[in-house]
């Protein structure tokens, strides 16, 4: 790369990750990085290659930690319930155990 990008690809590309990053608006983070890869492009191809295949892997990370994040809210749910559900047999048990 013989000429440095200007700011106006690293806006777009921070821009990008903010977008994706809240994961309501994955078309508008597209958008904002096309936008950072074809000012890339236009000054060196192989780096905008690059970063292309980086921000495939950052889009499919993004996604694997929203999983992730979604089942550990369910399995923390989950949890609850179930101590409370012991909780309650518990003191059925209990009840049980003093009127016989």
């Amino acid at each position: 790369m013989n000429q440095p990008l200007s700011q106006s690809p690293v806006k777009a590309l921070e821009l990008a990750i903010k977008l994706a990053h809240s994961g309501d608006s994955h078309e508008q983070a597209h958008a904002a990085f096309n936008e950072a890869l074809d000012a890339v492009r236009s000054h060196d191809p192989q780096t905008a290659a690059m970063l292309q295949m980086l921000w495939r892997e950052y889009v499919t990370t993004q996604r694997s930690a929203t999983f992730w994040q979604e089942l550990c809210q369910v399995e923390k749910h989950l949890s609850e319930r179930i101590t409370e559900s012991h909780m309650q047999l518990r003191q059925n048990y209990q009840r049980l155990m003093q009127e016989q």
